[in-house]
């Protein structure tokens, strides 16, 4: 996989985030309505342990990063802030969509590819950009990644990054069923996406692969670092499967003026 190009493993991506997308989000998360109803009810629960990285919502632009469905975006506009999910599949949006019409709120759903974000119109845009759930390993080169987060947020704005924990690339301590191996690999690979793992044996082998590059703590801090943020907090969070384990990371930079 090593000579695919961003193009090409973005179209990857799409297709593999575009496969019976809908129809999953409905049987995990509920239809449109019954989501929205768990959002309204209680918006702050919906974000988990995000909610401590905002300093407000109220009026605050967010860019949420690989926002898939719009679960916590969707929360955080309830909450009052402006938020745009940029995200690559089409149905995830129709899903989001739904949900926060039947929140009675409103979000923005750009579809496209992160690395393609319209500078145009969203240079130096956003208060906070926010990502989460395991985004970082779709993107083959970090340091093109951590400078499209830098251009879009405002000065002195704030990248809220959680994401798998990089001791994951070494012991599957999240059952996220993907390959483990060397800690130090920078090796890209092929491997299923994240819910490929909830379909039927069959049904499973047909849905389109993802091209991965996971990253190591310091490959993740020295890319924040390199492409302008300073580093305020990096906090490690237990896995979900085993609290003993480490599961995920949130990195809080700010934007240097």
């Amino acid at each position: 996989m090593g000579g695919v190009s961003m193009r090409d493993y973005s179209e990857l991506h799409k297709k593999a985030w575009e496969y019976d997308a809908y129809d999953f989000w409905v049987k995990a998360s509920g239809t449109p309505q019954e989501r929205a109803q768990k959002d309204i009810a209680d918006p702050i629960g919906m974000l988990k342990k995000y909610a401590v990285y905002f300093d407000s919502f109220e009026g605050i632009k967010i860019a949420n990063i690989c926002g898939s469905c719009g679960k916590k975006a969707i929360p955080l506009a309830l909450l009052g802030a402006d938020v745009t999910i940029f995200d690559i599949s089409e149905d995830n949006k129709k899903y989001a969509m739904e949900v926060a019409a039947a929140a009675n709120t409103e979000i923005t759903f750009e579809v496209g590819d992160v690395l393609e974000i319209d500078l145009g119109r969203y240079a130096e845009y956003f208060d906070v950009v926010f990502m989460e759930g395991g985004i970082l390993h779709y993107f083959h080169n970090i340091d093109e990644f951590m400078k499209m987060m830098n251009a879009i947020l405002k000065p002195g704005g704030k990248i809220i990054c959680s994401d798998f924990h990089p001791f994951t690339k070494i012991y599957d301590s999240l059952k996220l069923e993907q390959p483990t191996g060397s800690y130090f690999s920078t090796d890209i690979f092929e491997g299923e996406m994240a819910h490929a793992r909830f379909y039927d044996e069959e049904i499973r082998k047909s849905i389109p692969k993802c091209s991965y590059r996971k990253y190591t703590i310091s490959e993740i801090i020295n890319s924040m670092l390199r492409n302008g943020f300073s580093l305020k907090q990096f906090d490690e969070h237990p896995s979900w499967e085993d609290e003993r384990l480490p599961g995920e990371f949130t990195a809080i930079g700010i934007k240097c003026n």
